[in-house]
């Protein structure tokens, strides 16, 4: 990379970091339990509207994993997110009426918080209908993916978004608070990924997946990207620039090739297709409030109507990472 490019990818993030410290004056705390925090605590950041019924498996998800502390935005929610969240011991809230969209989709108020709150923590950036799956997760805590990082001085960690769906229409089996949504949406595409290099930031751009052949088969180039580093060893100088998809300094973004071989890496398992999904759409295209004048959702409430079944022969059932990792897509890199 050269001087110049350099020169202007260090503006960008002072711009970043800077838009983030406006933003934070659209936050009001409902609930701050940040002093309950302790030096080496693994803390979650997400930012949310209406996901009430998907908050009690969440948060028992990643506590089983070893997070420590919830760092969360409500986005004005109307459906008990809010009060739900509150009363849990171990999350600190945060609410706004603020623009999603002119908050960069959430970006600035969760780069605000990682910043305020994430300094030397692993900070995992996730949305409620995301879980992360890494190796040997069914055996070793996050804080041993953690360490093992630390001890090879990786800051970042990379984990494809994986698109789950049930076999049948989406609305065919209602989903219950509490429950593990994959007992539902049990089913991926163990292909039919597109990838290319982003020159700018130097992570890898992926596409695909059952979105990409059901709701925007006449142009995949649209779908959204699948490609993620959510878990970051945080230092206030870092920010996110494109959700979770990049960062800055751009060394972070450098999540999979390595000087001999593969970087360990993860899946977000994306429990997006339950039967909530055509009312959370409708809702999304209402509100307007999503990237590039909501073409993702405009897309999804077009081809809804006919109640798709994601389902097709070349789909596969989820059992664990082992089998995500014997069809590549993702990798226990050199963590033995």
């Amino acid at each position: 990379m050269g001087i110049a490019r350099s020169y202007r990818l260090r503006w960008e993030r002072k711009r970043w970091r800077v838009r983030a410290l406006r933003k934070r004056r659209q936050l009001s705390a409902v609930v701050d339990r940040t002093e309950t925090i302790r030096g080496d605590d693994i803390l979650v950041l997400s930012t949310l509207r209406n996901e009430r019924v998907r908050l009690p498996y969440f948060l028992r998800y990643y506590r089983d994993l070893g997070v420590s502390h919830f760092l969360i935005v409500d986005n004005d929610s109307d459906d008990g997110s809010r009060e739900y969240l509150a009363e849990q011991p171990d999350v600190s809230l945060w609410t706004t009426q603020g623009s999603y969209k002119r908050a960069r989709f959430g970006v600035d108020w969760l780069n605000w918080l990682a910043r305020r709150y994430g300094h030397g923590h692993w900070c995992l950036t996730v949305d409620p209908d995301e879980f992360l799956i890494y190796p040997f997760s069914d055996t070793r805590s996050l804080r041993a993916l953690t360490d093992w990082l630390d001890a090879s001085s990786i800051r970042s960690f990379g984990a494809m978004l994986l698109d789950m769906y049930p076999k049948g229409t989406i609305d065919a089996q209602p989903y219950q608070e509490g429950q593990n949504p994959f007992e539902i949406a049990a089913w991926f595409d163990s292909g039919n990924y597109m990838i290319s290099r982003n020159h700018k930031f130097g992570n890898l751009w992926i596409q695909g997946g059952p979105r990409a052949r059901a709701f925007f088969a006449d142009r995949p180039e649209r779908a959204p990207a699948l490609n993620k580093v959510p878990l970051v060893k945080w230092h206030r100088a870092y920010t996110y620039v494109s959700s979770t998809h990049s960062l800055l300094p751009r060394g972070l973004n450098l999540v999979y090739d390595e000087w001999g071989g593969e970087k360990a890496s993860g899946v977000l398992l994306h429990a997006k297709f339950l039967d909530t999904f055509a009312a959370k759409a409708a809702e999304e295209l209402d509100r307007k409030q999503h990237y590039a004048a909501s073409h993702e959702y405009k897309a999804y409430h077009q081809h809804l109507k006919d109640n798709p079944d994601l389902w097709c022969k070349w789909s596969e059932r989820y059992i664990n990472w082992r089998q995500l990792e014997i069809l590549g897509i993702m990798s226990k890199g050199n963590w033995a």
